[in-house]
């Protein structure tokens, strides 16, 4: 009997993953990707001589990329290597003070301690709550589909939802931080993780300070080859197994007979396939490849309300900056006054937080000597018809002047080089609907049910990965994704 045609639409990381878990059971694999290159958000820029990780930068869980090489018998080392970092992030307040994220707890409450008169303890505890979070969450809204009978039928998910009340999703990110933490400075920072996936911690729900776990117990890390080299290492593993990749293709048309998948159509070819994978985001999934059928839309996911999005500036810089580390946080004064610019006013703040993440630090390769990348990055909002090239003049005013402010340098008179990415290129690069990174947003108490199956309930043999759907965006979630679509399709 031959082998069973599976057709994913997008090169992503989690249509990567899909496509090795599936070719390792021995299905016959082939991805299609719009762009010319795979990745997704997971992409690099090059330019003049300067490289930059386009969309993610930070590496967690990397146990989840491992287990692909494992579970088609090879080491993991021989593709991808990545160093643990320590420490994790540097902050900086606009009241001048410094803070610098250690690996190990008990070394980042005495630094935070020291720095802001926070006692120890208050850290210690947070940490503890984060943990019982992620192991109550994690087995069931994590690991499993929510849309699956079975994953309710056994003792794990008995034992966790008998928990729930701990995962604290009746108050805010905010107030729960507020509770731990009397330093404002420390909410601020806590307050932060919400943007990992595009949330407003003013408004979701506390279990969210699961995040920090993910950073502070397992550890965050640096791809050796920088981020970009998750992607070249799962494609090259992927095509060790015989997925077959094909690029400068866009799928115009998931084919239907019936209410069931029959293939797709790309550049007005017609690809037979027993089953569809769309690691594209869900709502252009719907609204461009299955138009003629709006019966069997979601209409009430297709709704929601969307994540956040980014705008970055990649800024080659002519000067080496000793007092930044890979990682950096400038802080807005007024962090409410920022999210509700984002949020009620579709507006970007005139002091807006800014990520900085150098990848030069670890791989100097990335720019020439004496020189810097700058991924310099704040949180946006989806694009709704916002006049994007006037907010993008004053954000940029803004930023350098915030920057130049804390260094003590004009930072504009350093920069060679200038590529930005805001929310329209980010839509129309990897088809994020808005432009929001992490598809719908997590703001309401009840996200989690409500993100877009794994699996079509009206489309037999049409399945879905990726940051749009369960369990949600970021590398690591992504990955569980696939996972769970890999674990449907074979049972």
């Amino acid at each position: 009997m031959p082998a069973k045609k599976v057709l994913i639409i997008g090169a992503g990381i989690a249509g990567i993953a899909a496509a090795i878990r599936l070719a390792v059971k021995d299905y016959n694999v082939e991805v299609f990707e719009a762009n010319s290159y795979p990745g997704g958000k997971l992409s690099e820029i090059k330019q003049d001589c300067y490289r930059f990780d386009a969309g993610p930068s930070l590496l967690t869980m990397p146990q989840y990329i491992d287990e692909l090489f494992k579970l088609a018998g090879k080491s993991p080392s021989d593709y991808f290597t990545c160093q643990k970092l320590d420490p994790i992030c540097k902050y900086f307040y606009e009241d001048g003070t410094q803070l610098n994220a250690r690996a190990d707890t008990e070394t980042f409450a005495r630094e935070i301690a020291a720095a802001t008169g926070e006692p120890a303890e208050a850290l210690i505890k947070y940490t503890a709550n984060s943990n019982d979070i992620y192991h109550i969450t994690n087995p069931v809204f994590l690991q499993k589909s929510l849309h699956r009978l079975k994953t309710f039928l056994n003792w794990t998910t008995i034992k966790s939802i008998l928990r729930l009340p701990k995962i604290d999703a009746l108050r805010t990110m905010h107030r729960a931080n507020q509770v731990f933490f009397k330093d404002a400075r420390m909410v601020q920072l806590f307050d932060r993780y919400a943007t990992y996936n595009g949330s407003n911690p003013y408004i979701a729900p506390a279990t969210l300070n699961v995040i920090p776990h993910l950073e502070q117990h397992y550890g965050a890390y640096f791809p050796d080859g920088g981020m970009y080299s998750i992607t070249t290492s799962l494609v090259k593993l992927a095509e060790s197994l015989g997925v077959k990749f094909h690029y400068d293709s866009k799928v115009e048309e998931i084919v239907l007979e019936g209410q069931k998948v029959k293939g797709s159509k790309v550049k007005g070819e017609f690809i037979e396939a027993d089953i569809v994978i769309s690691n594209m985001d869900v709502w252009f999934t719907y609204n461009r490849l299955l138009k003629d059928h709006p019966a069997l839309f979601p209409k009430k996911i297709l709704q929601q309300e969307r994540s956040s999005s980014a705008l970055v500036f990649y800024w080659g810089i002519n000067k080496q900056f000793p007092q930044l580390d890979l990682h950096n946080i400038f802080f807005s004064a007024d962090y409410k006054a920022e999210f509700d610019y984002i949020w009620k006013e579709k507006n970007i703040y005139s002091d807006p937080t800014i990520y900085l993440n150098i990848s030069s630090k670890y791989k100097p390769d990335d720019a020439p000597e004496g020189c810097e990348n700058w991924f310099t990055m704040i949180n946006v909002p989806s694009n709704t018809g916002q006049d994007w090239d006037m907010l993008i003049n004053e954000a940029r005013k803004n930023i350098l002047a915030k920057l130049s402010k804390n260094l003590n340098e004009d930072i504009s008179k350093l920069i060679v080089c200038e590529s930005i990415l805001d929310p329209r290129s980010i839509e129309s690069k990897t088809s994020s609907y808005q432009g929001s990174i992490y598809g719908t947003s997590s703001n309401s108490k009840f996200a989690a049910f409500l993100r877009h199956a794994n699996r079509s309930s009206k489309i037999k043999n049409l399945y879905f990965c990726g940051g749009s759907v369960h369990p949600g965006g970021g590398i690591p979630l992504c990955l569980l994704s696939a996972k769970i679509v890999s674990e449907w399709i074979e049972k």
